[in-house]
């Protein structure tokens, strides 16, 4: 099975050789779609670097949200199935066979993503929102899709700022698509930097879960409240959840409605 990676990235200079060195190895047949949304470092030039040596590399680009890139990613893409990954992870040199092994009896596959960074932020847990059974918060930056899939559901939604790829996953399950995870597909996802990304990305979190609440309605009776208390409550948990709900509330009063 043909397996197409795509990657959506912006100013990833410092990221994207690392990126690309983890996947160029992986086990083939694979190609890798890199979608630029319009970089003002050295992104593009580092690409072209291995585009020019390997030829299943190629670079487009396409500004937009990252669902307008990841759908753009997957027009240009030739695989039998698609694979999402970030611009600052890196791959474990079994990530694709994992997929692989796991597409060659389900739709949808998700991988184990390790935070490695600020180690504070490293041990901060994700928020299960189970619908009809799978965890639909697994994100794109570790997961694969059989094309038929994304094509039936019409791939991500351009209009979510984040989240997409949560709207993406919760529409595949409804439409009578399991989620499976494989552990052992492990991708390395980097921490934010500094508590100003931290912040700045939990704001954006919350405003995507407002998104999510426009589009599907209220999602609260999904979540796990007995996991969520169950989580070690720090200060940074706290922030977290403190930035989320601005971003929710800020979103929710200047926020671009949903066309109809």
């Amino acid at each position: 099975m043909l397996i197409s990676v795509v990657v959506t990235v912006r100013n990833e200079a410092r990221n994207i050789a690392a990126l690309l060195d983890s996947l160029v190895t992986q086990d083939g047949p694979l190609e890798i779609v890199v979608v630029d949304a319009g970089s003002e470092d050295a992104t593009r030039d580092i690409v072209r670097v291995y585009e020019s040596k390997f030829d299943f590399v190629h670079l487009f680009i396409r500004g937009g949200t990252r669902g307008t890139g990841r759908n753009f990613g997957i027009s240009k893409a030739r695989g039998q199935a698609i694979a999402f990954i970030d611009g600052d992870a890196i791959a474990n040199p079994f990530w694709l066979r994992e997929l692989r092994e796991g597409l060659a009896s389900v739709a949808i596959v998700a991988g184990r993503t390790i935070q490695i960074g600020y180690r504070p932020f490293e041990d901060l847990e994700r928020v299960e929102l189970i619908v009809q059974g799978s965890d639909v918060t697994h994100p794109s930056t570790n997961l694969a899709y059989r094309r038929s899939v994304l094509e039936a559901i019409g791939g991500f939604d351009e209009w979510f700022v984040t989240a997409e790829d949560i709207d993406m996953n919760l529409r595949a399950v409804r439409a009578g698509n399991a989620i499976v995870q494989r552990a052992n597909a492990i991708v390395y996802h980097r921490t934010r930097g500094s508590y100003f990304d931290f912040l700045k990305q939990a704001l954006w979190n919350g405003a995507g879960r407002k998104q999510l609440t426009l589009k599907h309605g209220a999602l609260w009776t999904a979540y796990r409240p007995f996991e969520m208390f169950r989580q070690r409550t720090t200060l940074l948990s706290l922030l977290r959840l403190g930035g989320a709900l601005l971003g929710y509330a800020g979103y929710k009063a200047f926020g671009r409605p949903r066309s109809r």
